[in-house]
């Protein structure tokens, strides 16, 4: 059985707000680096920084990060920027779900082995079925759901939806 839980008109009202949820925190920010997960967390990346760049006068850097999702370990973090372009920086990480965390805290591990001015997380789905610390700082919905349900996400011009099978 399919659920949509989330139309494209409400995936746009999330974003928009997790957006300006983005800005108010740094508001004093020169630049803000939106580092999105590849997949889903670019995709929702790429409208969060789309709506970012309509809002504030600070510069928006939308950095790629690359790791294979089912064993980040073997294969790292990899940004498409450099270390300097983020050093010292306000960076938010974006992933389309929060599942077990595994992605999330892999990246978060990842810009904190240099110094930083902040790192948040921003997700479209919180699932709360985390195996690590860690939590969403800006997040579209939070479902409880069961361990054999799980949830797909589309982004599709004009037709984004989220759905529980």
């Amino acid at each position: 059985m399919v659920n949509r839980i989330l139309t494209h008109e409400q995936i746009q009202h999330i974003v928009k707000r997790i957006a300006y949820q983005i800005y108010e925190t740094n508001v004093n920010e020169k630049e803000i680096i939106v580092a999105g997960i590849d997949g889903g967390g670019l995709h929702f990346a790429k409208k969060i920084v789309s709506v970012l760049k309509k809002i504030t006068e600070a510069h928006i850097v939308l950095c790629k990060l690359n790791m294979d999702k089912k064993n980040p370990l073997r294969s790292g973090v990899n940004p498409s920027i450099t270390e300097e372009a983020y050093k010292n920086k306000s960076i938010v990480l974006v992933d389309d779900v929060l599942n077990s965390g595994t992605t999330l805290i892999y990246g978060v591990h990842h810009f904190l082995k240099t110094p930083i001015k902040q790192l948040k997380t921003a997700v479209l789905v919180n699932r709360n079925h985390k195996k690590y610390p860690i939590k969403a700082d800006y997040k579209g919905i939070s479902l409880s759901t069961s361990l054999n349900e799980h949830i797909r996400v589309e982004f599709q011009n004009k037709n984004n939806a989220v759905y529980l099978e």
